[in-house]
């Protein structure tokens, strides 16, 4: 458990001292630099220096965690020891990089994107000229779910290549395993569904924006945070991950 304390994340540090944790990190974008930076709070940890993204070690606290979901433009930036933060997916190219860089070798990444079928692919979702929350799903989309669906891919070619190499050659690469979980449905579709039941002066917004003229408004499902819709995502995934649960033992037994 997290357990807050005066907003510090105190379960980390026990966890962290009970042995059942190395480290924790959350990743935000500074608005002051524009840069990509990753706080961490663990034991024995080697900071990393890549272009456009800084490691640091810090307490973590629900500050960290807001400054790392505070959605530009939606959400106030926040201030963290004096400087301006918003969502940590604006800049961090490389999402699976600080579980790497801390040491990882199994993953699990949760991922928001369905898994769409060859046959949806090629669907359309609108009729027409596209309306503004169609233009402005996609490029949160590619903002935010295509980046980790992109290092996903170089993470297994890398494997590839490592398996590849003799072990004398390898240096300091070590193959990281990868396990991606999606949500079972839709989630624009989804959001689709609740949109009636938001607030009046909201509702006129969104569908002022066109989110009745697309069949999957992805830019609904980022700031609908409608009590019901959370409720049902918070079911839906249980679901999901009671369906492959045997899947995600047998990854993280794996020696």
């Amino acid at each position: 458990m997290l357990h807050c304390v005066d907003g510090e994340l105190t379960g980390i540090q026990y966890n962290i001292d009970a042995g059942r944790l190395r480290a924790a990190a959350i990743s935000a974008t500074s608005y002051s630099t524009g840069r990509s930076v990753t706080w961490i709070q663990g034991d024995h940890v080697e900071l990393w220096q890549r272009p456009q993204r800084m490691p640091r070690l810090a307490t973590i606290s629900v500050n960290h965690v807001m400054a790392s979901a505070a959605l530009p433009l939606f959400f106030p930036a926040v201030d963290v020891d004096g400087s301006w933060y918003g969502d940590g997916g604006i800049r961090l190219v490389a999402p699976l990089s600080p579980a790497v860089h801390l040491g990882a070798r199994r993953i699990i990444a949760v991922s928001t994107r369905y898994a769409t079928s060859p046959s949806e692919e090629e669907e359309d979702v609108i009729e027409g000229y596209p309306p503004p929350a169609q233009v402005m799903g996609i490029l949160l989309n590619s903002i935010f779910l295509d980046l980790l669906d992109h290092d996903a891919v170089r993470l297994r070619r890398l494997n590839e290549l490592i398996e590849e190499l003799p072990p004398d050659r390898r240096q300091d690469l070590r193959e990281v395993k990868l396990l991606t979980l999606r949500p079972s449905a839709d989630l624009g579709k989804m959001a689709g569904e609740f949109e009636s039941q938001l607030p009046r002066a909201f509702r006129f917004l969104t569908r002022g924006l066109g989110t009745k003229e697309t069949r999957s408004p992805d830019f609904l499902s980022l700031i609908m945070f409608q009590p019901d819709y959370l409720q049902a995502l918070i079911e839906m995934g249980e679901r999901d991950a009671e369906a492959r649960a045997d899947e995600i033992e047998a990854f993280l037994s794996t020696d």
